[in-house]
Order: C-alpha cells, then sequence, then structure tokens
C-alpha cells in the first residue's frame, strides 16, 4: 500500500462516480493534499482500471447506468478482495450497512460529500493499516520474552507446532514494517529453528519406531482425515498442494472462507522432507522402507525426484484396498496451467465420484524457478514478498476456481502438502562418493559427513529411520535449520548459485509442520 505524503508517496484514488465531472473541485482539492486521483464514470471502467493499476482505495457511486455500483463491487473484489472500497449512496440503506458490517465495503457517504469527508476517510482507511502494525509491534514486543522461554530442548512437539503458528502469524502481522523490529523477529525464528532441529535429532527416531506418543506422521494422513469421511459414505475431494508452507496456507485461506468452513491442523513431515519420501509416504500409507519391501516395482530409488512419483494412483489404491475401503477414485496431477484449467472446467463431474485426488504442483514450481531466475528472485527477494507472490497466483489460479467450483457440491475437502520450504542462507562442506544424491538438504550415499554437525541430522543407519538401504547406500544426512549441503569441489560457485534459494528435504519447522485443513460448503 502507498504511504501518506509525508513520506514522499501519493496514495492512489479511483473514484468511480457516472458524475464524475461535477466533482472536479472535490479533486482538486485532495489533489492539493497529495493525493493522487483517477476518476472514472463507469462501473465497467472501475473494473478495467482495477484490473490493470494498483490503488490504495475506491469511491464507487452506488446508483450508476450500466453496471451499478453493487456490481462493480462484486467485481472489484473478485480481483483485490483487500482493497478498501467506500461506497457513495443516496440514502443509508439497511443493506449498504449490512455490507459495511460483513466488510464487503470499508465504509459508506451519503451524499451529497465534500472533500473534508473525503480526505477524512481514506486518511482513517489507508492509516489503519499503520495503525494496525504498530500496534502488532507492540504486543509482539510484550509476547517476546514468553515465546523465548518457550523455546528449550524440553519443548514438546505439541508445543512446537504452537511455537511455529505463533511465528509464523507474527510474520504476517508485521508485514515489511520495522525492519529492525523485522529482524528481531527473524533471530527468534531462526534461534527456534536452531532448537527444532535439535529437538528432530533427538527424537526422530523414536518417532518412526512407534504409533502413540508422537505426531502425526506423512504416511497417517488417509487413516486420520479422509478414510473416516469415506467410510461414512461421504464423497472426498482430496488436494495436495506440493510444496506449501503454514504461512502461504494461511493467505490462501481468506479467499475461501466466504465458501467454506474450515477446520485447520497439523501433522509432521516425515524426513528427508522431499516429494519421493514424504508424499509417497501420504498416498502409500507407509513408510519409504516399506513401500520399497512390500512394492519393491513402485520404488526406485536412484532416478530423478519426478520418476519417483509416478506412482500415487497405484500406491493410494493399494492403501485403501488394503484398509477395506472398496470405491472406485478418480487421481489427477496438475503440473500446468492448461491442464488446471481443464480440470477446472469440469470440476463438477469429479464431485460425483466417491473420492477425487489432485496434486497441484504451482508452488513447488514456484520454488524451484526461484532458483534458476533472477526474474522471479526479484519479486520475491525475502519470505514476505515470496509469500505474496503465491497469493497473487492463488487469487487468479484453477486451483481457486476448482475450489469454488466445489462450494456447490456436496463434498469435503481436505488440503494439505507433502512438505514445506525453507530459504536457504548457510552452506556446510558435505563429503561422499560419486554416486552421492545431489540434493541440497539431504543427501543419502556411503560414509557421508558434513563440516558441521549440528547443522545436520545423522542417518547412519537408514533401516532404523524406516528409510530404504539401496545398494551401498549406507546413510543419509538431512540438514538442519536454513543450511544447505555443498561440495568441496567448485565449492565457491555453487555455494554462490545456491545461497538465497528456497529449498527443501530438510529438517525445519517450515518443512515438517504442515497444515492439513477440513473444509465443508456453507
Amino acid at each position: 500500500m502507498a504511504k501518506l505524503k509525508e513520506d514522499y508517496f501519493m496514495p492512489k484514488i479511483l473514484w468511480a462516480d457516472d458524475e464524475i465531472d461535477q466533482l472536479q473541485s472535490h479533486i482538486i482539492f485532495l489533489e492539493k493534499k497529495g493525493f493522487e486521483i483517477t476518476p472514472v464514470a463507469n462501473g465497467d471502467d472501475a473494473v478495467s482500471m482495477i484490473s490493470s493499476e494498483p490503488f490504495d482505495i475506491v469511491y464507487l457511486d452506488e446508483q450508476m447506468p450500466g453496471m451499478g455500483g453493487i456490481e462493480t463491487l462484486e467485481k472489484i473484489k473478485s480481483i483485490q478482495p483487500s482493497l478498501p472500497v467506500v461506497m457513495i449512496t443516496k440514502s443509508e440503506e439497511e443493506s449498504i450497512m449490512e455490507d459495511a458490517i460483513g466488510g464487503k465495503i470499508s465504509d459508506y457517504l451519503i451524499k451529497p460529500v465534500n472533500p473534508n469527508q473525503i480526505l477524512l476517510t481514506t486518511k482513517r482507511l489507508l492509516e489503519r493499516s499503520r495503525i494496525q502494525t504498530e500496534k502488532s509491534a507492540q504486543t509482539y514486543l510484550k509476547q517476546f520474552n514468553e515465546l523465548s522461554s518457550r523455546i528449550h530442548p524440553g519443548t514438546h512437539w505439541k508445543e512446537w507446532i504452537d511455537i511455529y503458528k505463533e511465528l509464523t502469524n507474527w510474520q504476517i502481522d508485521l508485514g515489511s514494517g520495522d525492519e529492525g523490529l523485522i529482524q528481531v523477529l527473524d533471530d527468534q525464528f531462526q534461534q527456534a529453528n536452531k532448537e527444532f532441529g535439535r529437538f528432530v535429532n533427538q527424537e526422530y527416531k523414536d518417532w518412526v519406531k512407534k504409533d502413540e506418543g508422537r505426531p502425526l506422521l506423512s504416511q497417517e494422513i488417509f487413516k486420520k482425515y479422509v478414510n473416516p469421511h469415506l467410510e461414512k459414505g461421504e464423497k472426498v475431494m482430496f488436494f495436495l498442494i506440493d510444496c506449501m508452507r503454514y504461512d502461504q496456507w494461511l493467505v490462501f485461506e481468506p479467499f475461501l472462507s466466504n465458501y467454506f468452513s474450515i477446520d485447520t491442523d497439523f501433522y509432521y513431515s516425515i524426513l528427508p522432507t522431499a516429494t519421493p519420501y514424504s508424499r509417497n509416504a501420504i498416498f502409500s500409507g507407509l513408510y519409504p522402507s516399506d513401500i520399497e519391501r512390500m512394492y519393491p516395482e513402485l520404488w526406485q530409488q536412484g532416478q530423478d525426484e519426478s520418476s519417483l512419483n509416478r506412482h500415487e494412483e497405484e500406491l493410494l489404491r493399494k492403501q485403501l484396498e488394503r484398509d477395506g475401503i472398496d470405491i472406485k477414485f478418480k487421481y489427477e496431477k496438475i503440473l500446468n496451467a492448461e491442464a488446471g484449467r481443464k480440470v477446472a472446467d469440469k470440476i463438477g463431474s469429479y464431485a460425483q465420484s466417491k473420492l477425487a485426488a489432485f496434486v497441484f504442483n504451482f508452488v513447488d514450481t514456484l520454488v524451484h524457478s526461484r532458483s534458476d531466475s533472477d526474474v522471479i528472485k526479484e519479486l520475491a527477494p525475502d519470505v514476505s514478498a515470496f509469500r505474496s507472490v503465491t497469493e497473487a497466483w492463488f487469487q487468479h489460479s484453477s486451483l481457486l476456481q476448482m475450489f469454488k467450483g466445489l462450494a456447490k457440491e456436496n463434498v469435503t475437502l481436505i488440503i494439505t502438502t507433502d512438505h514445506g520450504s525453507v530459504r536457504a542462507l548457510r552452506d556446510t562442506k558435505v563429503y561422499g562418493d560419486k554416486d552421492t544424491a545431489t540434493n541440497l538438504r539431504y543427501k543419502y550415499g556411503r560414509n557421508l559427513k558434513a563440516d558441521e554437525s549440528d547443522a545436520v541430522v545423522f542417518m547412519d543407519d537408514p533401516e532404523q529411520y524406516r528409510l530404504p538401504k539401496v545398494g551401498a547406500v549406507n546413510n543419509y544426512i538431512i540438514a538442519r535449520e536454513d543450511y544447505y549441503f555443498v561440495y568441496p569441489t567448485n565449492y565457491h560457485k555453487y555455494q554462490n548459485r545456491y545461497r538465497d534459494t528456497f529449498q527443501h528435504g530438510g529438517a525445519s519447522m517450515e518443512e515438517m509442520i504442515l497444515p492439513v485443513a477440513t473444509l465443508t460448503p456453507k
């Protein structure tokens, strides 16, 4: 949002009124106060301007020929849901007040309006964001010590979920505000991930050996969240958004809350937090070592990641058979925009199935594209900006269109992810032979080691961690915190290439603590 005049930015106002020519004195008054006014005479032009230019606030005449104010409002909100809109009306009708209370409009004014009314309303709405940010900053600083006191070696896995949720919410609430305060929060997040890495290093081996006293893990997602609905004869649409972090889910959620009742829970991804392991575990209902043992033809380690996820549909079929659920289901993997549009156009037909499972790959694609593209890295230089890019995509995506279409059906939606990602900022040298896996956040091979032992989770016996031990592989190493692995050969070249990229496969809160949401149409 543009800042006020004293910060040398001109807030941009879009004013739509079929009698806009008669409001020139108002426009001149506001321009002298430091505002940039774009006048339009009808709703179509207003919607067109919103689609092509950024604005800080919209003034909208309720009664305009052609597309009226209410219809224009709906189209504006479909493009920019958070954009403040002030309705200007001839009478204080109950419906206008209801829209104001419901949040569709930020305020309303009764005609005739004078320039000072517009000025005060604009300042109040634009300043509200600054006031809310300042209030959030004060609250965070008051709670800083209490939150820090909960981060210690004895923190329970349930408490880690709460800590991660709170830190993530503070990231969003504080936004791109005071740089000093953002640095304090980043430091606290880093300290939490440091302790979380130690916690995982200590506890994870026990988690995969037992069924109780541990968090829900990847292979239990269907049993916990999908099967109970199927057993009651309900229809389920399962969506796995590859590489979606909790903060990204939080910015997706408001676009869905008008259509669904949403209950968000959490689970822990297995290690490595990478597609061949975590996603295969979800669809198979098994740990990776069990997949390799029971269905060796569906697990072929040593290939590239995409080839290791060719069998999700078959793995899901076998999981349902083992659980005694005899149904036909549909499965779709959506890898590009065209495939997404095709599925969105016929989403109603999928809703007729007892179960439909969808894998949506855009967020993961964006993560990898940022690593390779200077343009995307420029658009998303940090976590906050990266979150905004994913929000902008979701707002116009075929995935959102699918969700809106399913809101009209008698179905339950389960939305989750297989792993998150972390911004990799620190490197550690890793040593292994030529057959060592090339992944940046996890590696498997023979006698692997890293320079900094505190930067990794060592898995010296894969079978003890429910991981396949194929061929010469005798250990795995998993990066903790925000580390990434670099070989000593051409060290500086790869250190610079991969620093400040988003990666997955490691043991961080962002990669392991994942949302799983149950949505029911309103």
